[in-house]
């Protein structure tokens, strides 16, 4: 895989870490990442794995863009108001890096089209504020075995984790809780999700050139209010009925 002289000064950045080089580079253009949801994780998460150069980012969200997304959801402008979000963001992103193909899925993804969806890429990127498709989606990437990169936030805080075989992210949310907050329903700092999202764009792409250690089995913990960051282990639920033996 050949480089042009334009590749090497976009990625020039990259080309000089020792952690991602001209090999890891390569590996973002074959790479093919999946985004569920296309909103306050999704939206940052798109702009920085585009502009990393990852070769195809499929996006599926059957939402359109509202007025009230824009405070958070920096890919899309107020022209895009009414538009489908995988259309708006598909041109924002191809606008950002034209070296990256956009596959758009105006759908919301379900247990029965999560298999087919997940199985045609290498890693799965989740940012959706619903527990029914998270539930989907970490079935399918366990089914299908893909990594799961997990991001969520609300109000002031955040979480970013990994999850690959076992444990899953269903160990850590057996089910959904009866009083699931949304950002609509309790409000969300706007910058918060550009935090979140570039965390989980950033653990993505670890994944993919192979640097550092991701959070695989391990949940970030982001506190905006207090500045502070931790991160915990997620055990292995035997009892599982994703990926319990």
């Amino acid at each position: 895989m050949i480089f042009s002289e334009d590749d090497v000064e976009r990625y020039a950045r990259h080309l000089v870490l020792s952690e991602v080089g001209g090999p890891g580079q390569q590996a973002l253009r074959r790479a093919r990442v999946l985004i569920v949801g296309v909103g306050g994780v999704g939206a940052p998460a798109a702009l920085y794995l585009a502009a990393a150069g990852v070769g195809t980012l499929g996006l599926i969200d059957d939402d359109a863009v509202a007025l009230s997304n824009l405070q958070r959801q920096v890919l899309f402008a107020t022209a895009d108001i009414g538009r489908g979000k995988v259309e708006a963001a598909a041109g924002r992103l191809t606008a950002l890096n034209p070296g990256v193909a956009v596959e758009a899925f105006p759908e919301r993804l379900t247990p029965a089209n999560a298999a087919a969806r997940i199985a045609a890429f290498d890693i799965v990127l989740d940012g959706t504020d619903d527990f029914a498709a998270r539930h989907a989606v970490n079935a399918a990437c366990v089914a299908a075995g893909r990594p799961l990169v997990s991001g969520a936030l609300g109000r002031w805080d955040g979480q970013v984790g990994v999850f690959s075989g076992r444990p899953c992210y269903q160990c850590l949310v057996p089910e959904a809780p009866p009083d699931a907050e949304t950002c609509a329903r309790v409000g969300v700092v706007g910058a918060l999700a550009g935090v979140i999202g570039s965390m989980a764009a950033l653990e993505t792409i670890k994944l993919i050139v192979g640097a550092g250690e991701p959070l695989r089995g391990r949940l970030l913990l982001y506190d905006g209010l207090a500045g502070s960051a931790r991160t915990v282990r997620v055990a292995a639920d035997p009892q599982c009925p994703v990926c319990g033996g």
